[in-house]
Order: structure tokens, then sequence, then C-alpha cells
């Protein structure tokens, strides 16, 4: 028997149907992007609209890659069919230059061979974007941070996941704001001690006031929803990325969704007006759903058990799900009444 935690247990009951609906209506004035991060930034006035992140700003349909990741063509399809926000991976070219990229090296996903880090912008605009899988050879080249975050404004929210040190923030920070982009980026960084708290603090009064800031926690590290509350109220967080592990392919799946998602922490996301974001995609090579407790992506489509993956996650407090698959899962909540449209006289 499914066990369902009262604090949003009548969430699927209350909310009346939006299946349906369509994707977001855009505006020239960035409007959408407005009242996504109004979203993000008010938690309990939105707990009936889980929002999607498009991992790796939405590269697969059916497990399989369909555009290059981090990629131009990936933002705009996730803005055409309403995703919330994209998450973008981000290094340094030998130059100092902010470039997005997933890998260390460039051998997976362009034409290029080496480490990102060993080559400078003029040679990065050399090496052209793959998709993953078919080795298609697309016309775009390793993107600028500043160039994709131009393309994203105003369409779409941007996560940043950052590949540097925490102390490289500042800078990201600084670049979306010469682009007036101040309320369309999500920085993060992980906190798991006291020394780890002080150290995310100290960034984010660097950063400082208009960019929203986030704390990742792992169940291997944190547990104390104290402790969550505290680092949630230091970094003034409407969110918190939680690491559920599934680390052992004989391991059952996590029948509660641990600490991160027990009562207390789904009442201390209620008390800081913060959302509890969950990641459901795949990470090659390891267990399905490794850091959703055995609950991702694969579960759900490969063995059609969307109800023990994302509604599993919603019933416990989640309302952000980051995915491979957000076309897909994006039909599934509004099937289920689980997303509110986004219209311009919202």
């Amino acid at each position: 028997m499914r066990l369902t935690p009262p604090i949003l247990a009548l969430l699927l009951t209350l909310v009346p149907s939006l299946a349906g609906t369509t994707a977001p209506v855009l505006s020239e004035d960035g409007g959408i992007a407005r009242m996504i991060a109004e979203r993000l930034g008010d938690a309990n006035g939105f707990r009936d609209h889980v929002m999607v992140v498009a991992h790796r700003a939405g590269w697969k349909i059916g497990d399989r890659p369909v555009r290059a990741e981090n990629s131009r063509a990936a933002i705009l399809h996730a803005a055409e069919i309403g995703v919330d926000m994209v998450e973008l991976d981000v290094r340094r070219s030998s130059d100092g230059v902010l470039v997005v990229m997933h890998d260390a090296t460039l051998d997976r996903t362009t034409t290029c061979q080496g480490e990102v880090a060993r080559y400078s912008l003029a040679a990065l605009r050399g090496c052209h974007l793959v998709v993953e899988g078919s080795q298609e050879v697309t016309a775009e080249t390793v993107p600028t941070l500043a160039e994709m975050l131009a393309v994203a404004r105003g369409r779409i929210l941007v996560n940043i996941d950052n590949k540097l040190e925490p102390e490289d923030l500042p800078e990201i920070a600084q670049v979306a704001r010469g682009l007036s982009m101040t309320d369309g980026v999500l920085l993060k960084m992980a906190v798991w001690d006291e020394e780890r708290l002080r150290r995310a603090i100290a960034v984010r009064t660097r950063i400082g006031n208009g960019l929203a800031f986030m704390p990742i926690f792992a169940d291997d590290a944190v547990n104390d929803p104290a402790f969550i509350e505290r680092v949630n109220r230091h970094l003034l967080a409407p969110a918190a990325e939680m690491v559920v592990w599934h680390k052992n392919p004989a391991q059952a799946i996590t029948p509660d969704g641990g600490a991160l998602f027990s009562r207390q922490a789904q009442a201390v996301a209620i008390r800081t007006n913060a959302h509890l974001w969950i990641n459901t995609y795949p990470i090659t090579d390891r267990p399905e759903g490794m850091v959703a407790g055995g609950r991702g992506d694969g579960l759900a489509w490969r063995e059609n058990r969307q109800d023990e993956v994302y509604r599993f996650w919603v019933e416990r407090g989640a309302t952000i799900i980051q995915t491979d698959e957000p076309e897909a899962l994006i039909d599934w909540l509004e099937a289920n009444a689980l997303r509110r449209p986004y219209t311009l006289t919202n």
C-alpha cells in the first residue's frame, strides 16, 4: 500500500484538471520567463504546478539522443514545448572564457578531441556539436555561456550546472547581469556540512541580490531537517535540489523518499517557501535512477511505471523534476492535472 504524506496528500484530488493545456504563450518582452521566475520564487503559491527542467537543455526522446546536448536547438525546442527551465553545463576555455560543455573533454559531444580547458575560444569555434549515438554533425559549434543565455533570455529559465569551483559562480552571475537576466538564471552549490555552508554564504554574498541560488543536498551526508532549514534561510533559496542515492543495482528502490523527502523535510520546504527538486534522469553506466532512489526516467518509460516515479515524487513534495524526457513528462503532468498553463494574463 502506498504511503501518502498528509501535507500534500490532497493535491492530486483538489486541483482542477488542466489536461490538454498547450505550450506557453511567448511574448517579445520576455513575459513567459518572468512568469516562470515568479513560480520559481513562490513555491507555496504554485505547489499545484510541477516545474520541468530539461537535463543538458533537452537532448533525448525515448532515451535516444535526437539533438546535440547543450545546444541552441535544444534550448529553443525546450521553450517551444513548455519546459520551465533548461540545464546548461559551464566550463572554461584555455583563455578564460566561460563555455557550455558537459564533459571535461570534447571527445563525446563534438568533432574535436581533448580537454576543453586546453582549447582557446577561437579553437573551440572549430569544434562542431554532434548528436550522441547517430554522430550527426550539427552546424553549431561549442558556445559561450553568454551566447546560450542570450538564446534563453525571455523564453525560459536556465539552471547552471557549474563544472568549475563554487568561487566561479559570481563570474557566471556577472554574465547573466550583463544580459539583464538576473531573474532568468538559477545558480547552485552542494552543501553538506557547516564548513560548506560558510563557503556557500560567502559565495552567495559575492553574487549579490537578484539572482536565485539554491543548495544541493545528498542523503549520504544530509538528513537533518533543521540543517536543511538553516541552509535554505541563509541562502534565501527558492529551491533545494535533493539527491536520493541508489548506487547499487541490487538495492531496492526507495519506499518513501528517505530523509530528504520526509514529512519534516516537506514542512521545511513549506516554511521556507522553497521547492523540492528531484533528478530523474539516468547516469550512463550507472544503476537506473541513481540520484532518484531508483525511481527514474527509465523505470517510468521503459517499464511504463510513471506513477511509481513521477506521482511518487510529487506526493512526497517534489515540485521541480529534472529529466531527460521533458516532452513526455509534461504530457503526463498535464494529463494528471499537475501543470498550470502559462498565459500572458496569468
